[in-house]
């Protein structure tokens, strides 16, 4: 019998609530009909394997509160579809500051003036103390987008800590070299950066541009525009937190295009908050090209989603595979997870090909996984048009 897996999370917002409740919702599934999970089980661990032994926020109504209490706590707004959580014993701790809130959100008041002003914030030094002392072993970043000091802050710590670090926000952390080249001198795995869904806008988003690039249709303009109405949409209508969250969803379809698009034809990124929505995201996708004849078509996509539980389902994968890497003295940036569930890691893949060097990834013994990508790189180099 394995260990669980062990697991700290800094921000314990909607996608940690998905997340947690997840875990628990799996646990008495039957593996042959458990709906929602890429893999049942991976290395031999199960969803109901992985334990939150840390949490961090700075929210008043979620500091001091059980985490398994905490995750239902406003501005939390997700769907609840594991309402009954056992009590866990861990305690969400005040976390750090710095830029993980929006000057705009005070304006907007209850229930979004929340930080709290009864407990001071932690040092690095505790903080390092907390994930060494609780048994973590890997440490999720659910850091709020344009959170750059915060997320380093956490990434510092988990370093410090020798703790493993899954990125899952638009903060260029396992794509930034001087991070991984500092997560591989200390063999210390790393993952990112910003989660993709499970079936959200930027996948399919990619994989209709990777469709056009397939059937030969020249894609000419494109868009890809966002609404929601959590408190990541709200925290993203201060447009100088975007900068890095429109960068990593338009490289993410710019990376499969047959031919990059100049700038003014591409625009991706979130468009409104629209409070009633919830946690639900409807997004809107154009595209126009010529198809044979330089006859010209467009398509139009909806998509409504439930934006936390999307991605939950992919964070247990890339926790699980965090964990293989821990188990297999493996550190660094872990390729294979990164491109697979990461809308912006170190190099890009098309999806086809991340989820080949994933399973890989999941099925081989201490194997040199960047032989691999580079492998797939050089095949794709000489038969994909030029760039």
């Amino acid at each position: 019998m394995k260990d669980t897996i062990k697991i700290a999370i800094a921000g314990v917002g909607n996608c940690a609530s998905s997340l947690i409740q997840g875990t628990h919702y799996y646990r008495d599934k039957d593996p042959g009909n458990a709906i929602g999970l890429m893999h049942w089980e991976i290395g031999g661990y199960t969803p109901a394997d992985i334990e939150v032994v840390a949490a961090f926020d700075i929210d008043k109504r979620k500091v001091g509160k059980d985490v398994n209490e905490a995750v239902f706590s406003a501005p939390n707004c997700t769907t609840v579809f594991c309402p009954d959580l056992p009590s866990s014993s861990v305690i969400v701790q005040m976390g750090r500051i710095m830029d993980g809130v929006s000057e705009h959100m005070k304006d907007y008041g209850a229930p979004y003036t929340f930080v709290s002003a009864d407990e001071p914030e932690p040092s690095r030094k505790d903080v390092i103390k907390v994930l060494q002392e609780s048994g973590a072993e890997i440490l999720l970043n659910y850091m709020p987008v344009g959170s750059e000091e915060a997320t380093q802050f956490y990434a510092d710590c988990a370093l410090q800590a020798g703790v493993a670090f899954i990125n899952n926000m638009p903060v260029f952390i396992a794509s930034s070299p001087m991070w991984a080249r500092r997560f591989k001198e200390r063999n210390i795995p790393l993952i990112g950066d910003d989660i993709k869904s499970q079936l959200g806008a930027t996948i399919t988003h990619r994989i209709l541009t990777d469709l056009f690039k397939k059937r030969g249709i020249k894609l000419e303009r494109t868009y890809q525009l966002n609404t929601g109405g959590n408190t990541d949409f709200l925290n993203m209508l201060n447009r100088h937190r975007l900068k890095s969250k429109k960068k990593s969803k338009t490289e993410a379809v710019q990376s499969v295009t047959a031919r990059r698009l100049e700038k003014d034809n591409i625009h991706i990124g979130p468009s409104d908050y629209v409070p009633w929505q919830k946690d639900n995201k409807v997004c809107f996708i154009r595209m126009e090209g010529k198809l044979f004849g330089d006859v010209p078509m467009d398509l139009e996509l909806r998509l409504s989603v439930e934006d936390s539980p999307n991605s939950a389902g992919v964070a247990i994968d890339s926790i699980r595979c965090a964990k293989l890497a821990l188990d297999r003295g493996i550190g660094g940036v872990l390729e294979a997870p990164s491109a697979y569930f990461c809308k912006h890691p170190p190099r890009q893949f098309t999806d086809d090909e991340a989820f080949q060097m994933v399973e890989n990834f999941i099925a081989m013994e201490r194997m040199n996984l960047n032989e691999v990508s580079d492998s797939i790189s050089r095949k794709r180099n000489k038969t994909s048009a030029p760039i």
